[in-house]
């Protein structure tokens, strides 16, 4: 590819948390350059939003609606290559939607939609259209996580038996929707986050971490469902237990009343032979435990590949000793999808590297997780079927 993707972006104004993070992630590698937005339904937001990023004047939009039909008339060599929907949950659908039914790629902030129901009808338009859809699940872009994958697919482990995923944050110990915090506002609304509280913001996070890793998917589910903090409509706790189509057992803690905790996501898994450690407060180390030999620790570094896999080094940036983290795995994902939608728009083929990044499946699974996890937790019964 010769030029830079052009990028349109749905919501992510000045007043918003993630959009700045996903501009940050897309900017990183160069391959990518923001040039339209509806940056927030308050009109002037919107146009602060805009100036502030130095957009054009007339590619400064007040709807998605707006942005999208326009920037389809302009010229192909102008108009956005994709749309990056950053936008509270009850609000992905209808952008992502229309536009790729206007023919724009889309990257979409997770969970993918609303429910499971809207998740299946765009996968049905995605499949039609022939575009490219990716899902930031940011956690499955960290170097030790990718090469973790590897050694699993590898059967370095052997058969996989146990899978102990967690995510506490403490963030929600009190009533802070109702404090003037507008993340926990929304998060905490059932018209706007959805059916689940924590298990959907964070749960559907670890879930996708457990399936990513081993690449086993969940048959069977038990989950316990708690509203910690008084007066709070959705959950802010939970455990569940899991079954995996691969004969393993797992559990999985997700909880924002953890107080004191931050972003505390850890994944164990072991199998016949060792186990593997990730913890997201120590990003580029993987511990890998063995049951006939010493434990070993392997480090994240762009130099490492006589001992890491392709898909831990070509998403390395720095060599080894310099701490990558969050803004980076944000933005291996992105680049792997701006790679993918280059070969594409040149008649190339992705290497295998490039295309791994999270899409409508994984959009679809953690709609899945989120009903799931949600009948388990108001049902009598032990164990749930795993409906998709």
């Amino acid at each position: 590819m010769k030029r830079k993707l052009r990028m349109g972006m749905v919501g992510g104004g000045k007043d918003a948390f993630i959009g700045a993070i996903h501009r940050h992630a897309a900017n990183l590698d160069g391959l990518i350059e923001l040039v339209c937005g509806a940056l927030s339904i308050n009109p002037e937001i919107a146009k602060e939003s805009g100036r502030s990023l130095f957009l054009p004047e007339d590619r400064i939009y007040l709807t998605y609606e707006e942005m999208i039909e326009k920037e389809s008339l302009l010229p192909e060599d102008k108009r956005m290559d994709f749309v990056t929907i950053v936008t509270p949950n009850f609000a992905h659908f209808a952008p992502a939607k229309l536009a790729l039914e206007k023919g724009f790629n889309v990257v979409i902030e997770k969970p993918i939609t609303f429910t499971l129901e809207e998740a299946k009808e765009l996968k049905q338009i995605l499949d039609k259209s022939g575009l490219v859809l990716c899902l930031t699940h940011t956690y499955s872009g960290y170097p030790m996580v990718k090469q973790a994958r590897a050694m699993v697919a590898d059967n370095v482990l052997g058969k996989i038996r146990k899978v102990w995923v967690e995510y506490p944050q403490g963030w929600l110990s009190k009533l802070s929707e109702r404090e003037g915090n507008a993340q926990a506002a929304w998060r905490t609304d059932p018209k706007r986050s959805g059916k689940a509280g924590a298990m959907g913001d964070i749960g559907t996070h670890a879930a996708h971490l457990a399936e990513y890793i081993t690449g086993a998917k969940i048959t069977h589910l038990c989950a316990d469902l708690n509203a910690m903090v008084e007066g709070r409509l959705l959950d802010d706790d939970g455990n569940v237990l899991l079954k995996f189509d691969n004969g393993a057992a797992g559990c999985l803690m997700a909880s924002q009343v953890a107080a004191g905790e931050e972003n505390a996501l850890k994944i164990r898994i072991y199998g016949e032979k060792g186990g593997l450690e990730w913890a997201q407060h120590e990003p580029n180390t993987l511990i890998v435990k063995w049951l006939e030999a010493p434990t070993q620790i392997l480090r994240a570094g762009g130099g490492y590949t006589d001992r890491l896999s392709t898909y831990a080094t070509s998403n390395c940036r720095t060599p080894g000793g310099h701490p990558e983290g969050y803004l980076e795995a944000f933005a291996n994902i992105y680049k792997n999808f701006a790679t993918t939608l280059s070969a594409k728009l040149e008649g190339e083929t992705p290497s295998k590297e490039a295309l791994d990044f999270p899409g409508i499946e994984d959009g679809l699974r953690g709609m899945a997780f989120i009903d799931n996890v949600v009948a388990s937790g108001q049902s009598d019964k032990k164990w749930t079927a795993y409906v998709l």
